[in-house]
């Protein structure tokens, strides 16, 4: 039965890492970055503060989501911060409504440790300017990532990313989403699990 694995967080929580751990036990996952939706906005129009505040960004991750999952894999792995509640449910209300299975995972993590992740990486080596900028907005989303993540609603997968590898994380996704390890021959398969309502 095809998912679409949503996993959500504050940035510096572990998401993209946790995505790859899991495209790398289900191969034939796509992993959507809802992010370079954002891009090619901007490259429309000036770019202008947050695209997620943009309604052509909610609608277009909906759809470019919905289009890959028909189409092109059974499993769609996507790495992407939700933390406003509105944002959240149109998105993920708007899967849920076109007949999508939607694991919404969301990786909680102290704001301490989100920071020390923040200010530990490098985003944009070639550029200090833009390395800074995109520290300081990541660094001020920091208190509004923690206090969401006591929002989240119901069936939503919640685990410490500081407290399981990321070998743990992926066990846990797999099993929520009913998906089995992959075998040697490189198939996956699918355990049956009743529709979250």
């Amino acid at each position: 039965m095809p998912v679409i694995i949503w996993i959500n967080g504050g940035f510096g929580a572990g998401k993209t890492t946790l995505a790859e751990e899991l495209h790398r036990r289900l191969p034939d996952a796509i992993v959507y970055d809802p992010e370079q939706v954002g891009g090619m906005l901007w490259k429309f129009m000036r770019p202008n503060g947050d695209f997620q505040h943009l309604p052509s960004w909610r609608e277009l991750v909906v759809a470019t989501a919905l289009s890959l999952r028909r189409h092109h894999a059974d499993t769609l792995i996507v790495p992407m911060t939700l933390i406003r509640d509105a944002y959240r449910a149109e998105i993920l209300g708007g899967l849920t409504d076109s007949g999508e299975d939607v694991l919404h995972v969301f990786l909680q993590l102290d704001a301490d440790v989100l920071r020390q992740r923040i200010n530990a990486r490098v985003v944009c080596a070639d550029n200090p300017a833009v390395d800074q900028s995109a520290r300081e907005f990541c660094l001020s989303h920091v208190d509004a990532a923690v206090d969401a993540a006591a929002r989240q609603p119901d069936g939503t997968l919640i685990l410490r990313s500081d407290r399981l590898t990321p070998a743990d994380l992926a066990d846990e996704v797999l099993a929520a989403a009913g998906l089995s390890r992959v075998h040697e021959d490189g198939k996956t398969t699918r355990k049956a699990r009743p529709r979250r309502p």
